[in-house]
């Protein structure tokens, strides 16, 4: 005999595998997916490059990002100089052009936290929701004299 018992219909019943505890959903339930966006590994240097080794200002490091409303980027820094990074961002019209000269800073340049051998984790943007058509991230080293390797993976969510 069950201690637990619930209104089915007119009628009492016990809770059992048969007849189990309703469960009524509260509020909306929502299913967020992922997707890899990029996986590279960069050479840190003192000039001002994208995750993909582009010094070319202009070039995304990711492009048909708009239906992700965040990007999260894995990293992991062999060596401790150090580093800097910012965010760039942009929307395209339906033809994949610019909608203006330029890129919007969303993240200035930061400080990489970490030292030699360590991971780092960033959302990007950090408290609003993205949904921009092209991201350009960009690192640098600020500091100390070894170049080192930055290994990088950006997933985006939904």
């Amino acid at each position: 005999m069950s201690l637990i018992g619930w209104l089915k219909g007119n009628r009492l019943v016990d809770v059992t595998a048969q007849d189990p505890l309703p469960v009524q959903q509260q509020g909306a339930i929502t299913t967020r997916t992922a997707d890899t966006l990029l996986v590279a590994t960069t050479t840190v240097d003192t000039t001002a490059r994208d995750l993909l080794g582009s010094t070319s200002t202009e070039l995304p490091t990711l492009d048909g990002c708009m239906q992700y409303r965040k990007l999260v980027w894995f990293s992991f820094r062999a060596g401790a100089d150090a580093t800097t990074y910012r965010v760039l961002a942009r929307a395209t019209d339906h033809n994949g052009a610019p909608l203006g000269t330029g890129w919007q800073e969303i993240v200035p340049a930061t400080t990489l936290s970490g030292a030699a051998n360590s991971w780092n984790r960033i959302e990007i943007p950090l408290e609003v929701d993205g949904y921009y058509d092209q991201y350009r991230i960009e690192v640098r080293r600020t500091a100390g004299d070894s170049n080192y390797s930055l290994t990088s993976k950006i997933v985006g969510v939904r």
